[in-house]
């Protein structure tokens, strides 16, 4: 299914702006989209001026035209087209997400069931993996492991790398949301010393996952459907975010013709700083260092202390400058699963509650705008769930592979698109003659 025609509307010149340097005046285009701030097109600003813009981080350039997911950061709104996350998450799967963000709209049911047993039937990985993963060390990092495995993939499936094919384009994609699952869950059986658990194809995606980390060949396990559920939610909040810095890796990476496995092993790379998917992992650790809620005051003056290094973690967000709304559907997941594992007082979370009070009231965390972020409260939720720390950024890597294969798939259809070529300002030597090194 395809987008509505009429989309592409949207993007087109509305208005110019006079830009004027060293005596030189330009006209550029000024381009609007359906919601959110004008975007000056300087693409022939170079050309015109000899001059580039500026921008570290990127903060204020827009890399790309897309349609997959909008974030107001100011409001606290996203988006996935055109559907708010709290409606997706509450309402609906994982895999009812994955189709919205491949295909551009929802389901009908008998899509929905195609969709859903096409993924099914592709969640096993070939049986020459598991001798792949026994190359790593027994103390590898299950990122260091997802790196290697996704990126390998593309030796095992060459009937899906030709990005020239939209058939192949579309098996490589359904492979990719299929087996992650699988690959992340053997990372997790690896690192901890336990048997492959093959995929059961009865069990809905998030639920099977849940039954491939923790069920062992001994004895039965029966999935919890409180926390497959709760489970899902994880999935469907990570799903996609805009343009962040992973999924910019993948189109970057995408943007030369590379394979899509290795564009998906380029964005869970980067998804690996603890800058970006590995915060929930951070915030955790930070509420351990913290231990007990009569200590806080001291964590709380260390933060407002510009000379101390001490930041909290899970508070604030790069693009959200009101509370992420992803976060209050994080918040009552978290409680619904120490509920049903009789979890009622962690001192984790005891933290957790008090801390977040005190950013929603205290007019230092008001004025700067650090409300608690879906990373403040997903490490509580994965840790309940059994989960070590190394494994929650793995667990983001699954979630965001739809956002990535959708924004990769994106960029590849986009006529316009082109290989990613960002410039410098350059700080360093001119030019200078070669000195034999007797003369040094």
């Amino acid at each position: 299914m395809a987008s509505s025609s009429n989309e592409k509307d949207f993007a087109m010149t509305d208005a110019n702006a006079d830009f004027s340097l060293n005596g030189k005046s330009i006209n550029l285009k000024v381009r609007k989209g359906s919601v959110g701030p004008e975007v000056v097109d300087i693409g022939s600003l170079y050309k015109e001026t000899g001059a580039f813009t500026y921008d570290p981080g990127f903060t204020s350039t827009a890399s790309c035209e897309s349609q997959i997911t909008y974030i107001d950061g100011d409001e606290g709104v996203l988006l996935h087209r055109g559907y708010p996350i709290d409606q997706l998450a509450e309402q609906g799967d994982f895999l009812e997400v994955c189709y919205l963000l491949l295909y551009g709209e929802l389901p009908t049911r008998t899509q929905k069931e195609d969709f859903d047993r096409r993924v099914t039937r592709h969640t096993m990985v070939h049986e020459q993996m598991a001798w792949f993963y026994r190359g790593f060390r027994r103390d590898a990092h299950p990122m260091a492991v997802m790196c290697g495995v996704v990126g390998a993939l593309s030796a095992f499936y060459h009937d899906s790398t030709d990005i020239s094919d939209p058939q192949q384009r579309m098996i490589a994609s359904i492979r990719l949301i299929a087996k992650m699952p699988t690959i992340a869950a053997m990372a997790y059986k690896y690192h901890v010393g336990q048997p492959f658990v093959y995929p059961k194809n009865e069990l809905n995606f998030a639920a099977n996952f849940l039954h491939m980390c923790f069920a062992v060949p001994c004895e039965d396990y029966k999935v919890n459907p409180i926390l497959a559920r709760a489970m899902e939610r994880i999935f469907i909040l990570h799903a996609d975010h805009e343009q962040n810095a992973s999924t910019s890796t993948v189109r970057l990476a995408g943007s030369s013709g590379a394979n899509p496995f290795a564009c998906i092993a380029a964005g869970i790379a980067c998804l690996w700083g603890p800058a970006h998917g590995g915060a929930n992992e951070a915030a955790l650790n930070m509420l351990g260092e913290i231990g007990s809620v009569d200590r806080i005051p001291e964590f709380i003056a260390r933060a407002k202390d510009k000379n101390d290094p001490f930041r909290l973690m899970g508070f604030g967000h790069r693009v959200y400058k009101n509370y992420d709304p992803r976060a209050k559907i994080m918040q009552k997941t978290t409680h619904e699963v120490l509920g049903e594992l009789g979890i009622k007082d962690d001192p984790l979370l005891d933290v957790a509650m008090e801390l977040e009070r005190i950013a929603l009231t205290d007019e230092y965390f008001i004025e700067k705008k650090l409300y608690p972020n879906i990373d403040f409260y997903s490490g509580i939720t994965l840790k309940a769930l059994g989960f070590p720390t190394t494994m929650f950024t793995v667990l983001f890597a699954v979630a965001r592979t739809v956002g990535w294969i959708a924004q990769w798939k994106e960029m590849i259809e986009d006529p316009s698109q082109k290989i990613g070529r960002p410039r410098q300002l350059y700080t360093g030597h001119t030019q200078r003659d070669y000195t034999p090194i007797a003369k040094r």
